[in-house]
């Protein structure tokens, strides 16, 4: 993608104040497409072969301003979620706990155990936050199994949110 493709995604994005800068039109007109969600995972797929940290980003800019299903995601990001060379380890789970799939379990429960090294200075531990409450939200015995898993974390945090989120399902 080239930088002029991602100054044009870029004014997809909501900026306080200011509002955004072009429509997901103009965007869809550019790169020759009538669909956000099949554009956003086009861009997506590209980024992952090339490892292209920024286009990453930009492909889930568009996926963003086009509400476009995640079901689709569902694959491309549990593949893409362990990788390094990328910065979206947090909207890959958010989009991830959209889906309550059992299928995302195991990227969930690699959430919480594993820092990503841009992510290293979060002593709050975010992702894994994010993770359980994705958890959570998930129906049935593999993640309330994940969830149990977690209350025994050396970390307060994961138990903690671990323990909420038991309560909030009732399986406490």
């Amino acid at each position: 993608m080239t930088p002029e493709e991602q100054d044009l995604i870029m004014g997809l994005a909501f900026v306080p104040g200011v509002g955004r800068t072009r429509t997901l039109d103009e965007v869809l007109a550019h790169f020759g497409e009538s669909d956000g969600g099949a554009l956003a995972l086009r861009l997506l797929r590209d980024a992952m072969e090339r490892r292209n940290a920024d286009d990453v980003e930009m492909a889930l800019i568009v996926h963003g301003a086009a509400d476009a299903p995640v079901e689709e995601f569902m694959e491309p990001l549990i593949e893409l979620f362990p990788a390094e060379w990328h910065r979206d380890h947090e909207d890959i789970v958010s989009m991830l706990g959209k889906l309550r799939s059992p299928k995302t379990v195991p990227t969930l429960v690699l959430a919480t155990r594993w820092v990503p090294e841009h992510l290293d200075w979060d002593e709050n531990r975010a992702l894994a936050v994010k993770a359980i409450w994705a958890l959570g939200a998930i129906p049935g015995e593999e993640a309330r199994d994940a969830l149990e898993g977690l209350r025994d974390a050396e970390n307060e945090i994961i138990r903690e949110n671990a323990v909420k989120q038991l309560a909030r399902r009732g399986e406490l």
